[in-house]
């Protein structure tokens, strides 16, 4: 299975790419699809789409995961970003993709253990689950944790979903 993780943003949008092969997890590719702040925001949308499609074209991903937002004090700001995650959810449902989204203590708590971990937490733990990988940056990182806690959801529901049927076989 393939799985394609999305850290929204409006400036930078983080993506990242995993192979996964029952508990085995392999590293593809990351980045960041970037937008111009001195560009409308109806421009910026577009790009970051044009920008996330051709990551899903490329890389064919299976199922896609996107980061929930969290509610920012600044309303102005947490509307943009929230404008940023349609896009981020727009560009794998057109492609047909499965969407995971989870909160970002549940993310931190996957691939750290601790909801509350800090960034270089998260960042460490990438290092050593998707050795060799070169990463693009933290937004590419996030996004790459935001794949490896679906595919641990994925591969915790085909378990379950296996042993149901089992039982009632």
């Amino acid at each position: 299975m393939r799985v394609m993780g999305i850290d929204p943003g409006l400036r930078n949008m983080g993506w990242g790419i995993i192979d996964v092969q029952g508990s085995r997890i392999s590293h593809v590719a990351n980045g960041i699809c970037h937008s111009l702040a001195s560009d409308d925001l109806a421009i910026r949308l577009l790009s970051l789409f044009d920008q996330l499609s051709d990551v899903v074209a490329t890389y064919a991903p299976d199922c896609a995961a996107v980061e929930q937002t969290f509610v920012n004090k600044d309303a102005v700001a947490t509307l943009k970003l929230g404008q940023a995650r349609a896009v981020a959810l727009l560009a794998p449902a057109r492609a047909g993709l499965p969407i995971g989204e989870y909160a970002p203590n549940a993310v931190k708590k996957a691939v750290v253990g601790v909801g509350h971990a800090a960034k270089q937490q998260v960042e460490h733990m990438i290092k050593l689950q998707l050795p060799g990988a070169k990463l693009a940056g933290a937004d590419a990182v996030d996004a790459l944790a935001i794949a490896i806690c679906h595919s641990f959801h994925a591969h915790s529901n085909s378990r379950l979903a296996d042993a149901v049927k089992r039982a009632s076989a």
